[in-house]
């Protein structure tokens, strides 16, 4: 019984917390787009993108 005297207020501290850790992931936008993230992990272009070929050495202008 007397673990209920320590328990009882410790689970309600608990809820307490998670309630507003859970407050603040709403009000910072944590669980805005919950299926954007996944669609661009699929989608993404694992390709780079082509860079411009460095000038050939005979295209180069004088005095560089």
């Amino acid at each position: 019984m007397e673990s209920l005297y320590l328990l009882i207020p410790f689970s309600v501290v608990l809820v307490f917390v998670i309630g507003v850790i859970f407050w603040w992931s709403l009000k910072s936008g944590q669980m805005d787009d919950l299926e954007g993230p996944a669609y661009r992990v699929l989608m993404d272009d694992d390709r780079a993108e082509a860079a411009p070929p460095p000038p050939a050495e005979g295209n180069a202008k004088p005095g560089q």
